[in-house]
């Protein structure tokens, strides 16, 4: 009987140890992928990992042990081997673990971005600004053409700078395309701290003290009148009596979608229409906020200070002064919102952009040769509906000082000229000529060359000449051979282009690109193809970089301020690209997250 129990091959000790580690590689493996799922989730919604008490038993757990729990109650299979059922050295729920999986994440998640960048030419595009910490964080964005011939922008990382000078900025810029082995003699385009055209234009016209008082002032409105939910709701019950009382008289009129609940919308630093936006619901709320800012001020619950501070802020809208400056930065910031929208879209091309500069520099020098007696017009009306005292603008401007006190020796001006030229035609000026900075000779030379390639109304704007002097901006890429190649290329193109009918119809320069790489002409005119890549990779705003940094005050918040940098940086690169990050397989992540280091339990 002994013998024949030893002769049993499936009884060796051998064989049994196979068997229990073959099972405890497939528990580990569920155990594993359990985890990342749950990982997965809360990377996706920037929710943070761990809770107040992580101990067994605990109320408050954390977001992750949670979801792990709530995936173990509807899976048998995960259950048996998660929490405590898993082996006591091997949970996979310590803050490490979590980080390590996350780092695999990310990683894996550039990798692909990476190698869809391959070898192809790209920009940069760098800004900086400060995390809830107030510490300084540079995110940098890559924009690039992709192998179907379509522009993307794409978040690689973000990096703590000690300071914004160029020096550091460059040495971080260093050391993340070494990390990533990217080549510098690869980019082809540098869009920094500034481009942002709405920010741009507001931050000009702050440098006009009365302006800059002004959005002070309305900043300091949205505080108190939205400081919190009783006021808000006071704020809407206000403005609806308001709405209804208008109907009334017949001054607006009603239909679907129109008159619907709104409330006072606060300026953000990375949201570029956000100020337009909020002077637009400051002047349809206007009634509803002076009603509120009186009650406040006469509401004995409130504290003295309250009351004295929205006693103040009640003065100074029902002034000429800021109703003027009202409608003169919400007409102002209205003539460049479609610009600010437009260049916050990723697939904006230099072309339709620059399209957008002209229009909006015309229409701000409109305003400032024929706009004057509509906008005051519509100043005097405004003042007439909510009771305010007009100025006749032949009387004599008095300037006040900070304390309250007319200034000793005033320079003596009209209110006319105050209003018309240190104001209206002051903000204007300032912000056509940030414009024209922004587009010196050089680059609106550039610019146009590139307009040469778009494809509207069956390539009408075809400029050969032209499109060889833009080759000539890049000699790096185009030799004094490849411009005679090119001299010759583009004219076999162009016929091409006009007789084919798969390209009559595009719209703008990222149509035609996608268009040439799904008909391999990519192939077959390399030289135009590549002209049309630099044009398209051509730094427009940095929006994208913007997006980061409203994703940054969303995955580090007051709450999670002790995140450290390496932690954020991992965290945002899949939260900002999630769409990279759902392509990206379990299997690569697992495979990542054991490479990176022993682990106690191997696959």
């Amino acid at each position: 009987m002994n013998c024949e129990a030893l002769m049993n091959q499936d009884e060796h000790i051998q064989s049994i140890l196979h068997k229990q580690s073959k099972q405890m590689r497939s528990d580990y493996r569920i155990h594993l992928t359990a985890s990342i799922d749950c990982i997965r989730v809360l990377l996706r919604q920037g929710n943070s990992f761990r809770g107040h008490d992580e101990t067994e038993g605990s109320l408050n757990p954390g977001n992750f042990l949670i979801q792990l729990e709530f995936l173990g109650a509807h899976n048998k299979e995960i259950n048996d081997v998660i929490l405590k059922n898993a082996p006591k050295n091997c949970k996979l729920t310590s803050p490490d673990i979590q980080k390590d999986i996350v780092r695999a994440c990310a990683t894996e998640t550039i990798n692909v971005i990476i190698k869809d960048i391959g070898n192809s030419l790209f920009s940069i595009l760098v800004d900086e600004s400060r995390d809830v910490l107030m510490k300084e964080q540079m995110s940098v964005v890559l924009r690039y053409v992709d192998s179907s011939g379509h522009i993307n922008e794409r978040f690689i990382g973000i990096e703590h700078v000690t300071n914004t000078i160029a020096l550091s900025l460059k040495a971080a810029i260093d050391k993340m395309f070494t990390k990533y082995n990217l080549s510098i003699s690869n980019v082809r385009g540098q869009g920094f701290d500034g481009a942002s055209n709405m920010q741009a234009l507001i931050a000009v016209a702050k440098k006009n003290l009365p302006i800059s008082n002004f959005f002070r002032i309305v900043g300091d409105v949205v505080n108190v009148v939205g400081s919190s939910f009783k006021r808000s709701d006071l704020l809407k019950e206000k403005h609806s009596d308001f709405i209804v009382k208008a109907l009334q008289r017949g001054e607006i009129s009603s239909s679907r979608g129109l008159n619907q609940e709104t409330t006072l919308q606060r300026a953000g630093d990375t949201r570029w229409g956000s100020h337009y936006n909020s002077l637009n619901s400051l002047i349809s709320m206007f009634s509803a906020v002076s009603d509120v800012l009186e009650m406040i001020s006469e509401d004995d619950s409130s504290s003295p200070d309250k009351k004295t501070e929205a006693f103040n802020l009640l003065e100074s809208i029902l002034s000429f002064d800021f109703v003027f400056n009202l409608h003169l930065m919400k007409h102002a910031l209205g003539i460049s919102s479609e610009l600010s929208t437009a260049l916050q879209k990723k697939d904006q091309d230099i072309v339709n952009a620059m399209d957008l500069v002209q229009v909006c520099k015309h229409r701000l020098q409109n305003m400032r040769e024929d706009g004057w007696d509509s906008f005051l017009e519509k100043v005097h009306y405004f003042c007439q509906q909510h009771y305010i005292d007009y100025l006749k603008m032949d009387d004599m401007f008095t300037r006040w000082a900070p304390r309250g006190r007319p200034h000793r020796n005033p320079p003596e001006v009209t209110n006319l000229h105050h209003y018309r030229v240190d104001l209206f035609y002051g903000v204007i000026d300032m912000q056509l000529q940030e414009l024209n900075d922004r587009f010196s000779k050089a680059s609106t030379e550039l610019l146009l060359c590139v307009a040469c390639l778009c494809p509207q109304n069956s390539f009408i704007a075809f400029d050969k000449k032209k499109l060889l002097q833009l080759a000539k901006f890049y000699p790096q890429d185009f030799s004094r051979f490849d411009i005679l190649v090119l001299d010759d290329q583009l004219e076999t193109y162009i016929c091409d282009m006009h007789s084919n009918k798969t390209f009559q119809g595009l719209k703008d320069l990222g149509d035609l690109s996608e268009k040439l790489v799904m008909s391999n002409k990519s192939m077959v005119y390399p030289l135009v193809f590549k002209l049309l890549t630099l044009a398209l990779i051509l730094p427009v705003a940095t929006a994208s970089v913007e997006r980061v940094f409203s994703a940054m005050r969303i995955v580090k918040d007051r709450l999670r301020n002790r995140m450290s940098d390496d932690w954020m940086n991992d965290s945002l690169i899949v939260y900002v690209e999630k769409d990279i990050f759902l392509t990206v397989d379990n299997e690569a992540i697992i495979q990542k997250f054991q490479n990176m280091k022993t682990r106690k339990e191997q696959l």
